[in-house]
Formats: structure tokens, sequence, C-alpha cells
């Protein structure tokens, strides 16, 4: 869950209170919200901390939708999604699971980094992104309708695909899709200074030196710096330390663990700070 709860809407607890800033950098919001009108599934593709889930936060609280979030990973089950019979007061009692709960009280569920989840495991969200909208809850020998308003949403890291982790057509065909990618120097300058409360100066200055360091993947970095890592690098000089060592502490050793790989993050940092 993300924000404050808002007790005067239904599913307050997963209502986002206060708006979220975000800073479009396309047609995402339009083309988001005639897909939510649609009821249609979305996927959201791109690097890592490049705004996937600030975006649904923030569309959440445009359309005053509850929002259920579930951190995917290779041990989460369809038990975990759906819900599971647990022992209360000396009796069995079903619980629930955050998809159940997203699907009963119309909320977005959003599956994020879906290629983490067991392949066995995402099946179970396919017959609530196609004209059926519902879910089968096994254990209950229940077949549950979709509310109007439930939305669909998952995102994953093309970067990372592999044979092993991808996402199997029979998913990905029943998704509308939106590309992500790190925004624009000027534009991610700007969320830079607004996230952090640094002066423009110094974050035009990351976001340079961001740059360059994603030139460099050709030499083996898996994924360059994003811009999370930069607010998280501002943050770090708003609160006193050093450009270079929070650049350093944020920047470079975060994403690689190689030797000659920190030498060049290294010398790309002496060059700017």
């Amino acid at each position: 869950m993300t924000g404050g709860a808002s007790p005067a809407l239904p599913g307050g607890n997963f209502i986002i209170a206060a708006e979220p800033y975000y800073l479009e950098t396309g047609d995402e919001v339009r083309t988001f919200r005639a897909a939510a009108a649609a009821r249609l599934p979305v996927m959201l593709k791109g690097p890592t901390g490049c705004g996937k889930t600030r975006f649904v936060e923030y569309m959440a609280y445009q359309l005053k939708r509850p929002l259920i979030t579930v951190a995917c990973h290779e041990d989460l089950f369809a038990s975990d999604l759906i819900g599971r019979y647990l022992l209360k007061d000396d009796e069995t009692v079903w619980m629930d699971g955050p998809l159940t709960q997203a699907v009963r009280m119309g909320a977005i569920c959003y599956l994020d980094e879906i290629v983490e989840a067991r392949k066995d495991t995402t099946v179970v969200i396919h017959p609530l992104t196609d004209s059926r909208r519902c879910l089968n809850i096994d254990k209950k020998g229940e077949v549950l309708r979709a509310h109007p308003d439930f939305l669909m949403v998952i995102s994953y890291n093309p970067g990372y695909q592999s044979v092993l982790k991808d996402l199997k057509q029979s998913t990905r065909q029943r998704f509308v899709a939106l590309q992500f990618d790190y925004p624009g120097p000027s534009q991610e300058a700007e969320i830079v200074a607004r996230e952090s409360g640094i002066d423009t100066g110094i974050a035009r200055r990351l976001v340079t030196l961001a740059a360059r360091i994603r030139n460099v993947r050709e030499q083996g970095l898996a994924e360059g710096v994003s811009t999370r890592l930069l607010i998280y690098a501002a943050l770090l000089v708003k609160d006193g330390i050093p450009v270079s060592r929070a650049c350093r502490t944020a920047l470079c050793l975060p994403i690689t663990d190689d030797a000659r790989l920190q030498e060049t993050l290294d010398d790309l940092v002496s060059d700017l700070f």
C-alpha cells in the first residue's frame, strides 16, 4: 500500500490520500485513462527506477481508485494472490489475498516485476484480462466476477529478459502496453530537484553524470543509473554528504561489483565533481 487512508471512499485503506508527484513525459496519462475507461489491462515496460510505480500511484489518485500493489518474486504462489484458509480461534476461515481484494472492491491491482513470479502463478490472472473478467477461487468453488472498476496493471523490465524469465505470449497478448524510459535531461533534472529539494544546478550535473554512466553499458554494465538512484544521491547531498561521495555511494556502488567498471565510474564522477 502507498499513501494514507481515506475512509470516505470504498477500500479506504488502499486509497492514495495525497497526490503523488509525477511529471508526464508523453501521452501516458491520457492513454492510461482511456484503457481504464475501456477496462483494458495495462502492461508497463521500462528499466528499473524510471517511474513506473510512481505513475501507477499517480493514476490511482487521479482515477480515485484504491491501489493494491504486489511485489512479485519467485516464491509467489497462486494462493498468495488469491487467498487461503487460515486457522483462527479454533475455526477455519477464508482470508482473501490481494488480488481477490482488488477484484471485490474495484481496485487497481498492480503486479510489480511480474516476470519474477512463477509461471504457474501468472496464469491465474488470465480470466481477469479478457472479456470474462472473473477470478476462479478453486479452494472455495467460487467464480468471482470483477467489480466494474477493477483494473489489472503489470510491470516488468525488458532489460532482464531471458529464456527463463520472460512473459509468455499467452500473457503478453492480453494487455495494452505503455513504454517507459528515463526522462529527457531537463525533465529528469526537474524531477531530481523537486523530489530531493537540492539546487537545480546540482540536479543538472547529476543528470549529466547519469547520462555518461548509461553510455558505458557496452563495457559490461547491466543497466544504467536510474532516476530513483539520482534522487537518492541528491538526498545525500541535501543532507551534507559531499557530492562526489554521494555519487559513489548512491550511483556507482549499487549498480556493479566489477572493480574495472567501478574505476571507470569513479573517473566519470571525478570529471564532473
